[in-house]
């Protein structure tokens, strides 16, 4: 492909009458998953019109009549747990290659389940009742034989028939039917059960033995849920832990622990103990609201308009849609909330032109996968990893968000470098003015950035996150009135059923990761955990960092970002705080590791996401996002020995640690590159990363010695390559 600008005469004024008004379209179409299904007729009305009402549910309890916390939490979980039953298959689909539909003796083996299940579910009224006629509790008996043993033997069996049962796409399966009912019992039963003086005898010989089986139960359909959308990794950590909590009185060493029954264990594992802790209080607030929030910028197709704006704005530097995948992808990360889904909502249109201009396939995947797994630490939604750790550590909300800045700005800084000097290395073009939006015209449409602009001033304005998150999704359907695609009544209607749809994924994950976070408190394992850490910090402070690190990698490999940190939080943020690391700096050094978790080799969501979309081998385009995203693997270490990176410390300290350290980047990528303003030598690498080190690490000494280094070798690149080097010419790939 030429590099070779058009001289024709009037070829400019040609260029820009034959640019297009847009270049993304489809990003913000909802991304159906292979084991959706996709309904028609009374169906599609029955399962929209239920994703509606939850989320209007949530909204109207957040703003107008809120309920009693655990009932709202138990609701929470289990409408998720029924739209989920409804909507994702436990198998494939009939009709779909070779497969064929399961035989007629079997979907009415699973039509009979639905008699124990609705029997048990027919109990909880009757207990309702004896309740209410001033029972001071239900005969043990009763709760046993009529409501327990016939729930765990109708959710066990329809989740075992549900991994066999293949019905069409458009129908819904006779199992998942039964698992619907089920999910209805366990929610009464224990909003009935809590809403008594017996919510506190969970955990005690005292507890009703039907909490203990509605808990199982719930679990077990959580646990089957969370497979169905985000995969076996997550359940797979949850069966250890869960085993563990049976089998750990037998583990020697630190692993060890006095043990819990089976009754004291389950009655309390469906508390805020655990399945309505931190993760579901966080799922059922915070997170809820700003899926919805998204799905209201999805359906005014604000999504497309980043994206176009980030072509519009850097498609033509060097390597154009390479950057373009760094802005567009932190801007949709941030709000998308999973790096994987961000990846391929995003990624199907810039890895393509990135091949385009010249990138391996290899590389276009793993820089999309590095700047998707980036908007999960983007302030100032970060995801949802920020609500989460104002949950588990009380700091404020907006402490956080202004803490998370430096280092974000680096790793996307880091980014940017990789990407540009990779771009200079091959001789990579930009695109032409003919191949994107013209900025004039799309500048502006800018107000379709206010809904981000009105959440941020409403959040330091003081505003609860929930009056911001509420605004904001109000501003974002206004907004939308100025622009093309106007939301009326059946648009606002769309995106309350899209966001009940894109909530069911991390509200099951949240739940699951509260079943891991459950057993860790309440088998002390973290605080074991947390001795371990402390005795090796006796030998060295770093020793026990990369231990740290090694951990929550482990944690989060295979699992989506708000479970990762969840999980991670729980195990090691607590040892770090005793070893003398302050709660911000112990949790943000978590939460950094949890996310990169998703361009960790050998297992990687987001790489492989990307692997699938540009065809390159998935291990080889984890490895290479690694490597893209490697600041984020250096820069959490710094938050220790130099807190002022999480603007912790003077206006000065803070000023000369960003400036230093966004240097230091500089010259990391550099090294991982081998490029500067020319090609770089082995010796010269070697001398660059010491740079790079000494100015991310922080220290005054060490800031000087760096800019020293850093100094020499821009003064030798410029005698050597004066403006950049002389860049081989690459011939497109199509």
């Amino acid at each position: 492909m030429s590099n070779s600008p058009d001289t024709r005469p009037g070829a400019s004024e040609e260029a820009i009458d034959q640019a297009p008004e847009t270049i993304a379209a489809g990003v913000d179409e909802e991304i159906v998953e292979s084991n959706r299904r996709l309904y028609v007729g009374w169906q599609w009305l029955l399962f929209a019109a239920l994703a509606i009402a939850y989320s209007s549910f949530h909204l109207i309890s957040l703003n107008v009549y809120p309920m009693e916390t655990w009932s709202f939490r138990i609701v929470h979980i289990a409408g998720a747990l029924i739209l989920g039953f409804a909507l994702y298959t436990g198998t494939r689909f009939a009709g779909e290659g070779s497969v064929k539909q399961s035989p007629a003796w079997l979907g009415w083996i699973s039509y009979a389940l639905l008699i124990p299940a609705g029997y048990a579910l027919f109990q909880v009224f009757r207990m309702q009742q004896m309740i209410g006629g001033g029972a001071m509790r239900i005969d043990p008996a009763i709760e046993a034989w009529h409501f327990g043993y016939p729930l765990i033997f109708a959710t066990s069996a329809a989740i075992l028939l549900s991994w066999g049962y293949r019905q069409v796409r458009a129908k819904l399966s006779p199992p998942d039917l039964v698992l619907m009912v089920s999910a209805l019992a366990v929610a009464g039963y224990l909003i009935l059960i809590y809403g008594t003086p017996l919510r506190a005898s969970t955990g005690t010989s005292f507890a009703p033995i039907g909490i203990s089986y509605a808990a199982l139960a719930g679990s077990l359909l959580i646990l089957e849920l969370t497979r169905r959308v985000a995969g076996l990794a997550l359940v797979v950590i949850s069966a250890i832990f869960l085993l563990y909590v049976f089998f750990g009185p037998y583990l020697p060493g630190f692993l060890g622990y006095p043990g819990l029954s089976f009754n004291r264990f389950f009655s309390q594992v469906y508390t805020d103990a655990g399945i309505l802790g931190p993760t579901t209080a966080v799922s059922s607030t915070y997170i809820i609201l700003f899926i919805i929030f998204a799905a209201f910028l999805q359906a005014s197709k604000v999504g497309d308009y980043f994206v176009n704006f980030a072509f519009a704005a850097a498609g033509r530097a060097r390597g154009g849609p390479a950057k373009v995948s760094i802005f567009a992808s932190g801007l949709m990360g941030m709000i998308n909330g999973t790096s994987a889904g961000n990846v391929v909502s995003t990624g199907s249109l810039t890895i393509p032109l990135m091949k385009k201009v010249g990138y391996p396939a290899k590389s276009a995947g793993a820089i999309e996968a590095a700047a998707s797994t980036g908007g999960q630490i983007m302030p100032p939604i970060m995801g949802a990893g920020a609500f989460i750790m104002a949950e588990i550590t009380g700091i404020p909300y907006t402490d956080i968000a202004i803490a998370a800045l430096i280092p974000a700005i680096l790793y996307f800084l880091s980014v940017y470098c990789m990407v540009d000097f990779e771009a200079a290395r091959k001789g990579m073009r930009g695109m032409r003015k003919d191949e994107i939006p013209l900025f004039s015209k799309l500048v502006k449409q800018v107000y379709l950035f206010a809904p981000i602009i009105i959440l941020i001033a409403a959040l330091f304005m003081g505003y609860s996150v929930i009056r911001a998150g509420t605004l904001a999704t109000a501003s974002a359907a206004v907004v939308s009135w100025f622009s093309p695609h106007k939301m009326g009544i059946p648009s606002i209607l769309r995106a309350l059923q899209l966001a009940g749809t894109m909530a069911i994924q991390i509200i099951a994950v949240c739940a699951c990761a509260g079943l891991i976070v459950g057993v860790i408190s309440l088998t002390g394992v973290g605080a074991r955990f947390s001795s371990l850490l402390l005795g090796l910090a006796g030998v060295s402070q770093l020793l026990a960092l990369i231990f740290a690190m090694c951990i929550s990698i482990l944690l989060g490999m295979g699992m989506p970002t708000t479970a990762a940190y969840a999980v991670a939080a729980s195990v090691v943020a607590p040892g770090l705080i005793n070893i003398g690391i302050q709660p911000l700096v112990a949790h943000f050094f978590v939460f950094y590791f949890a996310v990169v978790s998703a361009i960790t080799p050998p297992v990687a969501l987001a790489s492989y996401a990307a692997a699938g979309i540009s065809g390159a081998n998935a291990m080889g385009t984890s490895v290479a996002s690694f490597k893209i995203g490697l600041a984020a693997f250096i820069v959490p270490f710094m938050f220790f020995y130099s807190p002022a990176m999480l603007m912790e410390g003077s206006w000065m300290q803070i000023l000369r640690v960003g400036v230093t350290a966004t240097l230091g980047i500089v010259l990391l990528a550099g090294t991982v590159q081998a490029w500067f303003f020319g090609p770089v030598k082995v010796w010269q690498r070697l001398v660059m990363l010491v740079g790079a080190m000494f100015m991310i690490y922080g220290g005054i000494y060490t800031d000087v010695a760096g800019l020293a280094i850093g100094t020499a070798l821009f003064l030798m690149q410029r005698k050597l390559h004066g403006g950049g080097g002389t860049p081989r010419t690459v011939t497109s790939n199509g």
